[in-house]
Formats: structure tokens, sequence, C-alpha cells
């Protein structure tokens, strides 16, 4: 892979965060931007806890998905308070996906400000939290419905590895999915399981890493690809825009109700044929990407 860095600033005024980076869709960190938030301050385990600590949330491990893996479907269950003590005692390689916390208790959202001075468009009925223990890994892939993300890390680090859409072929993308069959876990790292010989084409994939830190705001571009490893348990929040072109909008809309409706679909009817089928054709496009 051929990585560089994500620019950082403290902050950038809107005119240059819109030439820079919104418009030509580049990723970029913003230190400062929650900086006036509360939640910055107020948000810690024990402030979850008190709130929505008897809610009972999907747990989802480090396994990638197979030919048999339903959508989005938890490995395991607990409530939110016997999650965090697990994740608080140590190492625990479980994570909570797409917990809208904000339904269970929504004066949370008085906690922080929507940052409608750099871009338009947030879907304000679903702000995100996103949880993991240390060792956790939320594997390669790309939002299915297409918005740019402002992610806030709020607890613990997290290291993030992000490529634009268009490497997707060279991400080795199953068809009708937005995941990568490589697996991408501990890259960097003695314990990496980058298969360069069975994937050659990431050698010439280019993107960008980051660790992402208390109080560090990330902004992801549309249909971005991104894997993160939790270094410390911790959490995040993810504010989503729409795209502003209605084309954008349009193809999120058939990610959601068209693409993954047929992939789950084919699982349920032909999960071992269908599987085979998208992985030759995940290497034929990568053959095409390095042409």
């Amino acid at each position: 892979m051929q990585l560089q860095p994500v620019p950082v600033f403290d902050e950038l005024s809107p005119e240059a965060f819109q030439k820079d980076y919104y418009v030509p869709q580049k990723p970029v960190v913003l230190r400062r931007l929650a900086r006036e938030w509360p939640a910055l301050t107020k948000w810690n385990w024990e402030h979850f806890k008190e709130k929505v600590g008897h809610q009972r949330v999907g747990l989802y491990n480090n396994v990638k998905s197979d030919a048999y893996t339903p959508i989005n479907r938890a490995d395991d269950y607990k409530t939110f308070g016997e999650y965090i003590d697990t994740i608080r005692s140590g190492p625990a390689g479980w994570r909570i996906f797409l917990f809208n916390i904000f339904d269970h208790a929504p004066e949370l959202v008085r906690d922080f400000t929507w940052p409608e001075h750099l871009m338009k468009g947030f879907v304000k009925k679903f702000p995100m939290l996103f949880v993991g223990g240390a060792t956790s890994i939320t594997h390669m892939h790309f939002d299915i419905d297409l918005s740019n993300i402002l992610h806030t890390q709020f607890a613990g680090r997290k290291r993030v590895l992000l490529f634009p859409y268009a490497e997707q072929h060279k991400l080795y993308r199953k068809p009708f999915e937005v995941l990568s069959l490589a697996d991408f876990s501990h890259y960097g790292s003695a314990e990496s399981k980058l298969d360069y010989t069975q994937f050659p084409a990431l050698k010439e994939a280019r993107g960008y890493e980051v660790i992402l830190e208390h109080g560090d705001t990330l902004f992801m571009p549309a249909g971005y690809w991104h894997h993160m490893e939790y270094l410390e348990s911790g959490f995040a929040m993810s504010l989503r825009a729409l795209q502003p072109s209605l084309g954008g909008k349009l193809k999120g809309l058939w990610n959601l109700a068209g693409m993954r409706t047929i992939d789950t679909l084919m699982k349920k009817t032909a999960p071992v044929w269908w599987y085979e089928r998208k992985k030759r054709q995940v290497f034929n496009n990568a053959r095409r990407a390095l042409l």
C-alpha cells in the first residue's frame, strides 16, 4: 500500500475546508472542531452507564464475514453497562456498530452542535455512536449510503486507514457489498494479515493513515474506504451529511434498497455459489485495475 498522512489542522475556515477538502473530496483532521462541545468533557463511561446502561446492544467480534454471514448480524448481546465493564477491564475485541444512543437518551443531543458552517445536508435523525474495546477492529469497508462523515473521537486512540472510492478494485471489493475480501488486520505490524501474494493489487492502492485521539474530528468524504483498529478502548460519534448532488443521493439509495437487497437474497438462497461467483469477479476486477 502507498500511504500518506491525513492532513491535520487545529481548525480551518469554512472557505478553506470547502475549497481544499470538501469539494475535492479529500480527508482531513480538525483537532479543535469539538472543543466547545459539552460532550468533550461530559461524555465518559460512567455518564453513558447512567444514561443507557440497561439498554441491550448487539456486539460484533473481529471475524471477517464469509459466504454465510448475514448483513449486520450481531455476534453477541449484552446490556450497554455490561459491555462497558468488559472493555474497561482489559483488551476486548468487541465493538458496538451503529448504536443510536440518542434514541434512548435524547437529551445527549444538547451536548454537541451540528457543524453546518462546514457543510450542509446533515441527517439529524441519525447521529451514531461507535464503541470498541482495545484490539477490536472495524474491517475495511465504505459506508453504504455514501454520506460525507464527520467522525469525532471522544475516548481512546484509534488507527484509521482511508482510501478513495476509486481504489475499490485494488482493495478487492466484493460485488454487491461494501466490504473488501482482503484482511487488513494489524497492517504494518508483525501480526499483519495482509497477503500481497494473494492480493497483489494492494501494493498499488493509494490511501491515507492517521491515529485519532481525544477531540479529533476526521472528515471522511463520501464513499471513502476505511479500516479502523482500536488501540485503546474508546468511543466516537459520526455525523452524516448527504451528498449535495442528486446523483450522489440516488447512488446511496440504490446501495441501500437495491444492492443490499439482492445480496441478502442471494446469501439466503445460494450462499456458496454466490460467494464463489463474487470472489472470481473480485480477482478479475483487480487484474484489470493493475492494467
